[in-house]
């Protein structure tokens, strides 16, 4: 059993979370060092419709890391960096956009999102990441841009501190140290 908790266990009925015992190899996530960046806080892995079936679904696109696995990896990564990693996946709209009017008063500091088929159809999850006003980064596994017309537009990016696509499970990994380097950037005051 790891040594560390699974976080938001109880508040993700519908959500994936990793296999109990999967060791951070295992989630094919690469090791990091273990330093701190600033104060500990709080990231939030927000994942969207079909993004439970990772690693079965169409693995010639998305690969075959599961979201369980990639989540682990995750978990550890951001332990290693003194912050906390939440997650929560769901095929439904409304428990996206209920989680993140939650995230704010949940103390939530950063989002990392992939909103998978809602990226390109979503505005009301899109009003919600708005109104909390929290930073966040759009993330995609496959490049959205190399793919279908329809899958090139993003109702995200526009608001996103900024979007990586196309760089499989590793993406999240670098969506996980570009949300570490922004938490610990000095903050502006006035804008």
């Amino acid at each position: 059993m790891p040594a560390f908790p699974v976080q938001n266990r109880a508040a993700n009925p519908v959500g994936r979370y990793r296999e109990p015992g999967l060791a951070p190899a295992e989630a094919g996530i690469g090791a990091w060092t273990d330093h701190s960046y600033g104060h500990m806080a709080t990231i939030l892995f927000l994942n969207g419709p079909n993004l439970n079936l990772l690693g079965d679904r169409e693995p010639g696109i998305y690969g075959q890391t599961s979201l369980a696995q990639i989540n682990v990896g995750l978990e550890t990564a951001a332990q290693a960096a003194g912050h906390t990693a939440v997650f929560f996946q769901s095929n439904a709209e409304h428990e996206l956009i209920d989680r993140v009017q939650g995230a704010r008063r949940d103390g939530v500091a950063f989002i990392v999102i992939n909103p998978a088929a809602f990226t390109h159809t979503s505005i009301a999850l899109r009003d919600a990441l708005s109104a909390a006003a929290l930073p966040f980064i759009e993330v995609h596994i496959s490049n959205i841009y190399a793919r279908e017309s329809f899958r090139r537009r993003s109702y995200f990016s526009g608001l996103a501190l900024g979007v990586i696509s196309g760089f499989g499970p590793l993406g999240y990994t670098l969506a996980l140290q570009a949300a570490i380097h922004a938490l610990a950037a000095p903050r502006k005051s006035g804008n």
